[in-house]
């Protein structure tokens, strides 16, 4: 999952891959802003057929946050 969640990363919203690890803050170290964590919800949403939570949104801090989160929901 971890590395599907670095090419969406990657291939959407441009980040540089030596950037992402599982413990960089999506805000802090990857400079992803509001408007992108949604477009990045967005396209979690279609390619993993789930849906996520607004109020979930909160928890994602880190990329393994949403790694977890996705895991969780693609295998519950």
């Amino acid at each position: 999952m971890f590395e599907k969640l670095k090419s969406l990363l990657v291939d959407e919203l441009r980040v540089s891959p030596d950037d992402i690890t599982p413990e960089a803050e999506l805000a802090n170290d990857l400079g992803i802003n509001s408007l992108e964590l949604a477009d990045l919800i967005l396209l979690c949403e279609e390619k993993f057929n789930v849906t996520i939570d607004d109020d979930d949104l909160h928890t994602f801090i880190t990329v393994n946050d949403v790694v977890n989160y996705l895991n969780e929901k693609v295998s519950g």
